[in-house]
């Protein structure tokens, strides 16, 4: 579903992705994971076309340089860390946001694009703050909200720029186990940036882990995160175990 074929951004005179190569297949969740400043983002905004890239970015075996806009909003949503949220609009209004890929230049919203909105509401439990203004929802609300827009897309392609960045433990679980039940009902292929290690091990497929701009290690979690990678391109000393039920946890040590 998505195809890097010898990615490269560049900001000016420094290169933050270097030649890329990778295959994500329809259906997968890959997640990104790696320091501050190793390509995450950079790499999520070239696919969005966010950011000029070298080489070739391909979603469902076209090139998205050679997409319109509203072509590539139809085959990719695109959750970024910080989405802005214009503080008087109502919850209803900025899910219909998400239908603007759908819609004729100069159109307006049809019965159809609203009944889908509506769905997407009352299936993340935000059919009852339709009407509400996104200043009086909660951290969690507007989490499961930015998500709904992002759905609305109708997209086979979402990216998730650290999707629980601003959630607390318990709604960062709930947050990916809605991302991920909705993946496997609709068919979605997932592409994000996670921080917390342990839940990339948990609800990734595979992962990727970017160095300086280059991925050094890609495979199944288990593959991927180990104590000494770990350590050598995050500079901090981890252990990786598993839990009572099997689960990759990933716990940092203090140096004494």
């Amino acid at each position: 579903m998505i195809a890097f074929e010898s990615v490269t951004v560049r900001y000016d005179m420094v290169t933050a992705l270097s030649d890329l190569t990778e295959d994500i297949g329809s259906g997968e969740w890959v997640g990104l994971i790696g320091p501050n400043g190793a390509g995450k983002t950079t790499l999520l905004r070239a696919v969005a076309r966010l950011l000029p890239h070298e080489g070739e970015i391909r979603v469902d075996g076209v090139a998205v340089s050679s997409l319109s806009p509203k072509r590539l909003a139809r085959l990719v949503a695109y959750v970024p860390q910080q989405p802005e949220l214009p503080p008087d609009m109502t919850v209803g209004q900025y899910v219909l946001l998400g239908r603007t890929p759908h819609i004729a230049y100069f159109g307006f919203e049809t019965g159809e694009d609203r009944s889908v909105c509506g769905e997407l509401l009352g299936s993340l439990d935000l059919a009852t703050m339709a009407e509400r203004r996104l200043s009086t929802l909660s951290g969690g609300e507007l989490q499961r909200l930015v998500l709904a827009r992002a759905l609305a897309q109708q997209a086979p392609v979402l990216l998730l720029d650290e999707p629980t960045s601003a959630l607390d433990l318990g709604r960062r679980v709930e947050a990916l186990e809605l991302v991920d039940a909705l993946r496997r009902e609709r068919g979605l292929t997932v592409l994000s940036a996670l921080h917390d290690l342990t839940l990339a091990g948990q609800f990734a497929d595979r992962l990727i882990l970017l160095g300086e701009g280059r991925a050094v290690s890609t495979g199944k979690p288990d593959e991927v995160l180990t104590e000494e990678s770990l350590g050598r391109h995050f500079g901090a000393s981890v252990r990786v175990m598993r839990s009572d039920v099997g689960d990759l946890i990933v716990i940092p040590q203090r140096v004494r």
